[in-house]
């Protein structure tokens, strides 16, 4: 089965490989070092390697490959939608959720299709063995320990953007050079970590990891004159199960069917009945009663670095919300193991003060902790001194992806590593670099904010930040992405490209037939009892908007004409959903053209915005040459730019002949993804309440 097919391998890996690996890689050259291995260096080293570059990762320790270093869950409301993507253009961490999931849910499943949720708790075990067996079987990979030092920087290409131009790395212990044509960052939060517990700080990026090298940081910073920021997080106490008094506990269950991550997969790795359980518990004023107490001897909390707005701590929960009850989810850490994780009980006090707190919460009154609750803060690069593709624009072939440009998440981390890996490889074997358009996906949604608007705190993907989500649903990823990762990236194998070209085509024939079925309404109603159908409606239908009742699914109408629809009711349910969005989707479609079409003129990298001969405040001046946006469209987003200044910008461009190149040209400065207005908050974008802040902390 092709989900298990490289496990085996996995356990035949050398302890020793990777000093003998490590000795072979000083005087040789690859086109593309990935530093880290976490879910961004993973999938930025796989999808380099599916392009066709030779590569090389470098972490501080194979064994932690694919580590959750914080909460054992993949997916939910906007993130799935990322996971779904990064499975259609051949990333690794969907089929890694099928393998090691252990309770699977699809959230907001009582809403539409476009804002599903699809969602599991992963075995960490089995995770790691999974994106292991992986990366360590991949061909032209090479997999070392270590820890970067610095980046050897050499004098820019004068035919390029840029002031710099990276060749390779400086390793830490001994100093060896390894060369390459193009270096990918993937830190997370090692960049200059420090973790912090009660008054304690200690160096580094995770607990019982060594701590990373501060002289790549200072490189970034002071070599390479990058704006640095410094961000946190953090994570809760991890508690025995058996310590837990569940009777005092909600159950929450999985599906009784879960639905596979990966387009290519029928089925997961856990059979049904042998998922687990989930519960639900509630905060109590005796947990804001411990916080408050313990405030003076909480160094994280009192700090002004930004933390995650959508996943905060509990102690800047009970200081947001005073007097409120907070949920908190026990969630399984595997099937084998003993320990849960308590969703929403992150946490930095003393581990004295966070047993306290947490045995304030009934079901947990008599819970031991086998590990305490601790915070990071860590550097990141402002990301809107990236191009659409990843690459600094200041440093030629460095790419960044992952928490050092300042977004939070496992799913955000790997959306930004694939992508990162595909242009870096591309890069490397002298193809142009690519873009994806927010008008596409919810991965040109998250690169476009991140080089358009920057963060002021860890970003976290919604389905509010996407102004065509009733085309980019989960379900129809592989038919958005696949054919194109195939076709123009080359990420995509050939039996993947193979699948998702039969299920387009099942899907265009079964839609064609069901519209070209038409029935009065009294004959769907006499064939259809359930279908709801006014009585004094006497139109005739077609099968096609037949779907679009609420209780009529593609199998009734199948049952009435099984000759025409037997072949396809394994698309049953996708079939049910394009009939329902394709009036939504086919409006939207002439939406992103019109906005294509005006926002995809092109700014050269070297304008001169201080003496540009247009009507232009000083303060939009600063904004355009600061930021440097590729587009028009990319310096209409830019806050502080207004309307009527992207109208001269436009005006000038327009009169300069300076128009951009589709993708598919050979100009490598790609046009960056498009946009149009959006909500001004989140907030407001979700309808989020008082009452729902707790709730979408379980997503």
């Amino acid at each position: 089965m092709l989900l298990v097919r490289r496990l085996l391998a996995q356990r035949h890996f050398p302890s020793t490989c990777s000093a003998r690996l490590a000795s072979s890689t000083a005087h040789h050259k690859y086109d593309v070092i990935v530093v880290g291995g976490g879910h961004a260096g993973t999938e930025a080293a796989a999808a380099a390697t599916r392009i066709g570059a030779s590569t090389l990762l470098i972490t501080q320790k194979i064994q932690t490959i694919g580590a959750l270093s914080c909460n054992p869950s993949m997916g939910g409301v906007g993130k799935g939608h990322l996971v779904k993507e990064v499975d259609a253009l051949d990333g690794l961490m969907g089929r890694a959720g099928d393998y090691a999931g252990v309770y699977f849910t699809i959230l907001n499943r009582s809403k539409g299709p476009a804002v599903w949720g699809p969602r599991t708790q992963l075995d960490r075990g089995r995770y790691k063995e999974f994106i292991q067996s992986e990366l360590l079987n991949m061909p032209r990979l090479t997999v070392i320990e270590g820890s970067v030092e610095d980046l050897l920087i050499s004098a820019a290409d004068p035919n390029q953007p840029g002031k710099h131009r990276v060749t390779g790395v400086r390793m830490a212990d001994g100093g060896n050079e390894i060369l390459s044509s193009c270096v990918i960052l993937t830190t997370g939060t090692f960049l200059s970590g420090s973790l912090f517990m009660g008054q304690t700080t200690s160096p580094g990026g995770r607990m019982g990891d060594p701590p990373s090298c501060a002289g790549l940081s200072h490189s970034l910073r002071e070599v390479l004159g990058l704006k640095l920021g410094r961000l946190k997080t953090g994570t809760p106490p991890r508690i025995v199960k058996e310590t837990v008094d569940f009777s005092l506990a909600e159950l929450h269950l999985p599906d009784p069917q879960p639905t596979p991550f990966s387009f290519i997969n029928t089925h997961v790795h856990c059979k049904p009945e042998e998922q687990v359980t989930c519960h639900l518990v509630y905060t109590t004023p005796g947990v804001d009663r411990v916080v408050r107490e313990c405030l003076h001897m909480n160094s994280h909390i009192q700090q002004d670095t930004k933390g995650p707005r959508y996943c905060p701590s509990i102690e800047s929960r009970v200081l947001r919300f005073p007097g409120r009850q907070h949920q908190v989810w026990l969630e399984p850490e595997g099937l084998d193991s003993d320990l849960l994780y308590p969703q929403g009980l992150s946490m930095t006090m003393p581990p004295e003060m966070q047993l306290l707190l947490i045995r304030e919460i009934p079901a947990l009154r008599h819970v031991d902790i086998r590990t305490p609750g601790y915070g990071v803060q860590y550097d990141f690069v402002c990301p809107t001194q990236l191009f659409p593709w990843l690459q600094l624009k200041s440093v030629q072939g460095l790419f960044l992806a992952g928490q050092i440009n300042g977004t939070t998440g496992y799913e955000e981390a790997a959306a930004q590593g694939l992508w990162a890996g595909v242009n870096a490889g591309r890069t490397a074997l002298s193809l142009p670099p690519l873009s994806l358009s927010r008008t596409e996906s919810y991965i040109g949604v998250l690169i476009d904010d991140l080089v358009g608007q920057g963060v002021a705190e860890p970003y976290r993907m919604f389905t509010s930040r996407a102004e065509f989500r009733a085309s980019l649903r989960p379900d129809n990823a592989d038919l958005r992405l696949t054919p194109k990762g195939f076709e123009e990236i080359g990420c995509v194998s050939q039996h993947r490209y193979q699948e998702a070209v039969r299920v387009r085509q099942g899907l265009s024939e079964a839609l064609s037939a069901l519209k070209s079925i038409t029935l009065p309404s009294p004959r769907w109603k006499e064939k259809l009892r359930a279908a709801c159908i006014s009585k004094t409606k006497r139109d005739v239908i077609s099968g096609e908007e037949m779907l679009q009742y609420k209780d009529i699914s593609f199998s009734m109408i199948a049952s009435i004409f099984p000759d025409i629809f037997s072949p396809y009711l394994e698309f049953s349910e996708r079939i049910k959903i394009e009939a329902v969005y394709r009036p939504h989707c086919e409006k939207q479609q002439r939406e992103m053209d019109r906005i294509r079409e005006e926002e995809s003129l092109f700014l050269p990298p070297d304008i001169d915005y201080f003496s540009l001969p247009v009507s232009l405040s000083n303060e939009v001046r600063e904004i355009l040459d600061r930021v440097r946006p590729s587009t028009l469209g990319a310096a209409m987003r830019l806050q502080g730019v207004t309307p009527a200044a992207a109208v001269h910008l436009l005006y000038y461009v327009t009169r300069s002949g300076c128009k951009i190149r589709e993708q598919r040209d050979t100009d490598q400065y790609a046009k960056t993804p498009d946009w149009t207005h959006r909500p001004q908050t989140d907030q407001q974008a979700e309808g989020f309440n008082q009452h729902q802040e707790d709730v979408v902390l379980q997503n």
